[in-house]
C-alpha cells in the first residue's frame, strides 16, 4: 500500500503532536520572561506576568491549532512560500487576538494591556513578536525533523551495511561446508541448507521495520549453527537466557548477530585451539542486558576494523532508538573479549 506523500514528505513540522504544541507554548512563555527581564524602566508585578502569560499562551495555543488545521494545505506549496504563507497567518491571528484582547481592556479596564500603551503599538509589538517567534520555531523544528531524517536514513543505511556484509564470505563458506557434508551426512546437509535459507531470509528483511528479541535470538542461532558445521570442535556456543525474558521486546534489527559473527571470526576462529563463545541474556529492573564473552587474541593481532565498524554502528543506532541510557560497551581483557548492550525496557524503551 502506498504512503501519501503529502504525510511521509511533508517540510511543515506537525503542531497537532504534543512535543512540538510544547515547543510552542514554551517559546510563548519565553518570551514573556525576557520582556519581564529587561530593564526598561517599565513596573511588572505579579498580576502583570500572570495576565501577561496567559496572553502569550492563548495567542500561541491559537497559531498552533490554526496551523495544524491548514499543515496539509500548506505543506503542498514549496517550502519558502509555504513558510511565509505560516508566518503571516501567525502574524494575522496575533493581530486579531491583540486587538480584541485591547478594546475587551478598553471597555472592561481589568488591565489586560498595560497603561498607556496604545492600539497600534499593542497590535503592532504582538504580531512583529509574534510573527518572529513562529518563524523560530518553524525554522527549529524543521531543522530538527531533517536533522532526525537523515540519522535514520544513516541507521538505515548501516543496517544495509551490515546485511551486505553478511553475504559474500559467510555465503561461500557456508555453501563450501555444504558441499562437503552432501557425501558424508546428507541428513546435516540437509538442515544445514534450511538454516542458511533461513538466516538469508531474515537478512535480508533487515531494513524493514524493527525486529524483538525472540527473531535476533533466532538469527544468532542460525548463524551459529552453521559455524559449528564449519569449525567442528573449535567452536562452542554457551547460551544462558535467564528467563523470564521480554521475548516480544522490539530492537532494532540486526543487533545480535553482527555482535556473534565478530565473537566467531575475529576471536574463536583466529585461535589454532578455537574456544566458547557465551551468550548471556538478562533482563534487569530497567532494562535488557545482553553480554558475548569469547577468547580472542590480543588487539593489535585481532578486532579488524569490521568489527569496530559493526559496534559503532549497533550503538549509534541504539542510542538513535532509545536515547542516552541505551548504550554498547566493549573491551579485550586477559585473552578474552567482551561486549555488552544495555537497551533500557518499560517506560524508557518507548522508542523517539
Amino acid at each position: 500500500m502506498n504512503e501519501p506523500v503529502g504525510e511521509r514528505e511533508s517540510w511543515l513540522p506537525d503542531l497537532c503532536r504534543l512535543p512540538r504544541l510544547l515547543v510552542m507554548l514554551s517559546m510563548a512563555e519565553l518570551i514573556v520572561i525576557v520582556l519581564a527581564l529587561v530593564p526598561d524602566g517599565s513596573q511588572w508585578n505579579y498580576g502583570r506576568f500572570v495576565s501577561s502569560s496567559a496572553f502569550a499562551l492563548w495567542l500561541a495555543l491559537a497559531i498552533s491549532v490554526l496551523l495544524c488545521g491548514s499543515r496539509r494545505l500548506l505543506a503542498q506549496l514549496p517550502p519558502a512560500l509555504g513558510g511565509f504563507l505560516a508566518t503571516v497567518t501567525a502574524a494575522a491571528i496575533a493581530a486579531a487576538l491583540a486587538a480584541i484582547t485591547h478594546r475587551i481592556d478598553d471597555a472592561t479596564s481589568v488591565a489586560l494591556v498595560p497603561e498607556g500603551i496604545s492600539f497600534a503599538r499593542f497590535v503592532g509589538g504582538t504580531t512583529a513578536v509574534a510573527a518572529l517567534a513562529v518563524g523560530v520555531v518553524l525554522r527549529y523544528l524543521y531543522v530538527n525533523d531533517s536533522w532526525k531524517a537523515q540519522v535514520r536514513a544513516n541507521a538505515r543505511a548501516e543496517v544495509e551495511a551490515l546485511q551486505a556484509r553478511i553475504k559474500p564470505h559467510f555465503l561461500f563458506n557456508s555453501m563450501n561446508t555444504i558441499a562437503g557434508l552432501v557425501r558424508s551426512d546428507p541428513v546435516v546437509a540437509e538442515r544445514a541448507v534450511l538454516d542458511l535459507s533461513d538466516l538469508f531470509r531474515a537478512a535480508l528483511g533487515a531494513s524493514q521495520g524493527d525486529s524483538s528479541l525472540a527473531e535476533e535470538v533466532e538469527l544468532a542461532e542460525r548463524y551459529l549453527a552453521i559455524e559449528q558445521l564449519r569449525l567442528a570442535d573449535r567452536l562452542r556456543v554457551v547460551w544462558r537466557k535467564r528467563e523470564p525474558l521480554p521475548w516480544e521486546m522490539p530492537l532494532p534489527r540486526l543487533i545480535l548477530q553482527p555482535l556473534v559473527e565478530n565473537a566467531v571470526l575475529h576471536g574463536v576462529s583466529r585461535l589454532p585451539a578455537g574456544g566458547e563463545v557465551e551468550i548471556e541474556l538478562t533482563q534487569l529492573a530497567d532494562r535488557l542486558l545482553l553480554r558475548i564473552r569469547n577468547p580472542a587474541p590480543a588487539p593489535a593481532e585481532g578486532r579488524a576494523s569490521g568489527s569496530r565498524h559493526a559496534q559503532h554502528s549497533i550503538g549509534q543506532r541504539l542510542r538513535y532508538a532509545y536515547g542516552p541510557t541505551a548504550r554498547m560497551t566493549a573491551g579485550w581483557d586477559e585473552g578474552y573479549y567482551l561486549c555488552e548492550l544495555h537497551v533500557p525496557t518499560g517506560v524508557e524503551a518507548q522508542r523517539r
